[in-house]
């Protein structure tokens, strides 16, 4: 099996516009690849592509042209493979009421032929904080419940690559940050995992690489510290001794001794210096705005 877990290559998607008879073009000839144990953010403002590329992945969708496969096969020749190979957490929150938790993930592992899956949902329960909730109905959970079942349901049948559409969507700040700890912890274990958000401080935090998509097309694919130094402002605040403050702005390039040296300031004049790195957020805006 090709140890490339997704790959898309020169993907493009259209879609009708029945009044005119005309196709608007929702995916623009995009191509990246995502390595196994990696995070790979999938970044746009709305409308920019992400649905159509995610629909397309998961078989929803057919590409117009192009090509998207998973662990090497073409995800139209062998849609039930690529299932097989996958887990998916969509935006839109499950609500099928009437089933527990531990109900819900038999049904799941079952329709992966998962006859004796009872150690893995285990596992899922406890790391996802579920344990004790495990015989509740579904109808009985909070919105950030719902959406750890979502995980567990994507994660039961231990795929390699993981689609994580919006994960946190709607959830709070303790539990976002123990669902980050679980993804990187699932990173670690070898899955490929592609991540889209519009919380880029979590992109930020979670992606070694992201591509950034805006009106179909993508416009930067590369390490996240790279975008980051490229397009945002790193401040540099320097308190010296003898009490005056001087600050550096837009300088992103530049390292600290470059900087003095420029700027013709001794380190032994200084009493304390602060670094405002640049923000995910500050370049991602400049690039689908400018």
């Amino acid at each position: 099996m090709n140890q490339i877990p997704l790959e898309l290559k020169n993907l493009i998607k259209t879609y009708p516009l029945k009044e005119s008879g005309k196709f608007v073009e929702a995916v623009r000839d995009v191509s990246f690849a995502i390595k196994p144990g990696e995070i790979f953010g999938l970044l746009g403002p709305n409308g920019a592509g992400k649905t159509s590329i995610i629909s397309t992945i998961t078989t929803l969708e057919k590409p117009t042209s192009g090509q998207v496969e998973v662990f090497g096969v073409d995800v139209t020749k062998d849609p039930l493979f690529t299932k097989k190979q996958m887990g998916v957490v969509h935006q839109e929150i499950i609500n099928t009421g009437f089933f527990t938790i531990e109900e819900i993930l038999k049904f799941q592992s079952g329709y992966y032929g998962l006859r004796n899956n009872q150690p893995r949902i285990d596992y899922l329960l406890e790391k996802l904080s579920l344990k004790e909730h495990r015989s509740k109905n579904v109808k009985q959970l909070s919105g950030g419940m719902k959406r750890r079942l979502m995980i567990a349901k994507a994660l039961v049948h231990s795929p390699k690559l993981l689609l994580l559409d919006e994960p946190t969507a709607g959830v709070d700040v303790g539990l976002r940050e123990s669902l980050w700890n679980f993804v990187t912890e699932l990173k670690n274990e070898g899955i490929a995992i592609l991540l889209t958000t519009h919380y880029l401080e979590e992109a930020e935090k979670l992606c070694e690489r992201v591509g950034i998509i805006n009106k179909g097309k993508i416009i930067f694919i590369g390490e996240t510290h790279a975008v980051i130094s490229q397009y945002s402002t790193k401040k540099v605040h320097l308190e010296m001794k003898s009490g005056l403050k001087v600050s550096f702005t837009d300088v992103a390039s530049m390292g600290l001794v470059e900087i003095l040296e420029k700027n013709k300031i001794a380190f032994s004049d200084i009493k304390n210096i602060k670094v405002d790195e640049g923000k995910l957020e500050e370049a991602f805006s400049k690039m689908v705005n400018s």
